[in-house]
Parts: C-alpha cells; structure tokens; sequence
C-alpha cells in the first residue's frame, strides 16, 4: 500500500484504523531508543530514520539528494513491515535478533533480507525492536555503509 503522507503523523491517520495505536506505539519506541544523529521523516513513501546530509552530506550513493538510510516501517496490505538496514550489513546484528526473537514473540519470525513481518500488531515485539534500535550508533552506521559500498 502507499500513502501519499509528508509526515509521520500524516502517514499513520491514512493507514487503517485499527492499525494507528500500533504504528504510534511502533514510531514512540523507535524515537525513545534511536541514538543521536538520525532524523525522523518520510523516506520512500514510509516512516523513516536516516542521517541527514547535515551529517553524512554524501547522502545515499544510490540517490544522492536522499539522506543514508537506516530505519523504516510501513502498514502494507497484509502486515505491518520493519526495515533495519543493520540487520541486512551487520551479520552480528542479524544473528542476534533471530535469536532474540523467539524469547519475545510465540510467532515464527517472518524475515526477509531486511524486512520484518508482522502479521498482528499484537505481535510486534515493541521491547526487542526498542534494543534493535539502540543497537547501532549514526557513527558506526556511516562506517558500516562505507565499508560496503566502498569495496
């Protein structure tokens, strides 16, 4: 689904309605664990977290007028997704949320690449995605972004 939203307010009161409690639950853990040096707003029709040009003026090497991506989620047709860019780079990071899950959630984790699938909303385990987010600092994201892009 997409949404034609200039703000993360904006985004959510055009989602379902039985979703908005979840998505602002979802975006208020992300805020209060997000470590200093990302910026929240719209990125690629979602909520996102990215470091703005004020910081990494480079921007994202596949657009460079688009600041370095990190965090989005968005309320799809049939689940409500998470993208972490750390879980895709960072094998250590990967690895210890697949682990983690399972002592969060009674579901079987549905997991792309980057992408986490929830189905629920009571599903969404707010307390592990608050120390997903604190997990990686703006510092050593740019650092992570640089080392892959720049092999």
């Amino acid at each position: 689904m997409t949404y034609d939203a200039a703000t993360p307010t904006d985004y959510i009161s055009q989602t379902p309605e039985e979703r908005h409690q979840g998505l602002r639950l979802l975006r208020k853990t992300i805020l209060k664990n997000l470590p200093k040096g990302f910026e929240e707003g719209i990125q690629y029709g979602m909520i996102s977290y990215y470091i703005p040009h004020s910081i990494y003026p480079e921007g994202y090497h596949c657009k460079p007028s688009e600041p370095l991506p990190f965090i989005s989620f968005a309320s799809q047709k049939n689940s409500i997704n998470l993208y972490h860019s750390g879980i895709y780079a960072i094998p250590k990071i990967h690895d210890w949320f697949v682990a983690e899950y399972p002592k969060h959630s009674k579901r079987k984790l549905d997991m792309g690449k980057s992408c986490i699938r929830f189905k629920k909303i009571e599903d969404i385990p707010f307390d592990l995605i608050g120390d997903l987010v604190s997990k990686i600092t703006a510092e050593e994201w740019i650092s992570v972004y640089e080392a892959q892009i720049k092999k």
